[in-house]
């Protein structure tokens, strides 16, 4: 007896895992309220703001935030390899919500370097830190659902803006005092996204050593393995070609899905007449396409190869982007919104599955978590470049245009692609 318990270490009691599960979606769920942009970029913008800022100067905080988030992950993937990813995620979710609040402290114009370093530096840094936790440590939790996992983690971050969108609106919207400064909303909502995190990262853990599921594929086995059965470094796989056509896949699909995602509430009222809470409402509601799509795209990965389903995301993405500024109807233009967010979620979904598949489970983490420089660049690149587009003018059609043609343009990116060889 004595040797078998040596030999197989006791299980975590039942339903330890699920309970981690929870935490990890109620921390992604806070820190994917960044999603919510539009909204506050909208009233910044309006009229009877004190801001009155212009679309160039409303995109700053978020692509900020959307650059610093690369800096998190960096640091935020290997800090948990030393302390744990309790530390990593609570930290994160106090960095993140300090910084909305002190972005929630700005009163007119004059302030534009304080929201900036409250919702582009200090939440963007705390978002990447707290980001990167759940992605790698439910896997360990979860080594018999590795994909699904990994969808539903990255999908609870895509699902943020559902909850935050109208919220936001409410509180702009509702009390007269907030539509003169609408940063306002900020303090009561980082004050619920740090209980709310907090709550979520406090159940972090790693399972203990030599954790096992029953009916999980085992070490060496093929759910876990790489096709020729080996597993990359870091530094091995930045050596090669296909860590850079990855990242430039991810980068592609943000850069195109973003620019949407950034000005969606605008584009909203100015194309297809919405209202004003209508437009946020539609922020709120594509929230469930972003999440939706990373679980939906990592299924149907699992069914026609990873390469086919990014042809497919960066595909439909593009044509999507085309249409829109052509659309005046609401429900049209509903469904070619959700086609943008469920793609732009699905590369999130489907690229930790790729990196795993092309380099190995082992280090993917880290590997992954690189990669995600692709999502910093094309979250600078992709709002900027609209709002520039757009322009005063209201260029709809030129900055859509353009967005779909880079989008089209990468489908050659999953098609060159090809795992390296494993020698």
């Amino acid at each position: 007896m004595l040797s078998s318990a040596t030999t197989h270490p006791a299980p975590t009691k039942p339903g330890n895992r699920w309970v981690v599960l929870v935490g990890g979606v109620l921390v992604q769920l806070t820190i994917g309220a960044v999603y919510a942009w539009s909204t506050m970029s909208r009233a910044l913008q309006a009229d009877e703001s004190a801001w009155d800022i212009s679309g160039v100067q409303a995109a700053i905080p978020f692509e900020v935030a959307i650059g610093m988030l690369f800096v998190g992950t960096f640091l935020g993937g290997r800090v948990q390899d030393r302390r744990g990813p309790r530390v990593v995620a609570l930290s994160g979710v106090v960095v993140y919500s300090i910084g909305i609040i002190l972005a929630g402290l700005t009163r007119d114009t004059s302030d534009l370097w304080l929201l900036i370093l409250g919702y582009g530096v200090l939440g963007g840094f705390g978002l990447g830190l707290a980001y990167i936790v759940p992605i790698a440590m439910l896997q360990k939790w979860f080594p018999d659902k590795r994909g699904l996992i990994t969808g539903v983690a990255v999908g609870g971050f895509g699902f943020g803006a559902v909850i935050t969108s109208p919220m936001m609106n409410r509180l702009i919207s509702g009390i007269d005092d907030y539509q003169a400064q609408p940063t306002k909303a900020f303090i009561w909502l980082g004050v619920a996204y740090l209980v709310v995190g907090a709550i979520g990262a406090s159940v972090f853990r790693n399972p203990p050593e030599g954790y096992t599921v029953a009916g999980a594929a085992q070490s060496g086995g093929a759910a876990t393995s790489p096709p020729a059965g080996r597993d990359f470094t870091q530094k091995e796989a930045m050596s090669t070609p296909q860590w850079y056509l990855l990242t430039l896949v991810l980068t592609v699909s943000v850069t195109a899905g973003i620019s949407l995602i950034s000005v969606a509430a605008d584009a909203a009222t100015d194309i297809a007449s919405f209202s004003v809470a209508a437009a946020a409402t539609l922020v709120g509601i594509m929230g469930l396409f972003n999440g939706g799509g990373r679980i939906f795209w990592a299924a149907v990965s699992d069914r026609i190869g990873r390469r086919s389903a990014f042809v497919g995301i960066l595909g439909l993405q593009g044509l999507a982007l085309l249409a829109i500024p052509h659309i005046g109807n609401i429900v049209v233009f509903y469904v070619l919104c959700a086609i943008v967010y469920t793609c732009y979620g699905g590369a999130f979904g489907t690229l930790p599955a790729t990196a795993g598949d092309f380099f190995g489970v082992r280090h993917s983490g880290a590997i992954y978590g690189l990669m995600l420089i692709g999502w910093s660049i094309g979250g600078i690149i992709g709002p900027l470049l609209i709002t520039w587009l757009i322009g005063d003018d209201k260029a709809y059609t030129l900055g859509f245009t353009v967005m779909g043609l880079i989008a089209l343009v990468g489908v050659i990116l999953p098609i060159i692609s090809r795992p390296p060889k494993h020698t």
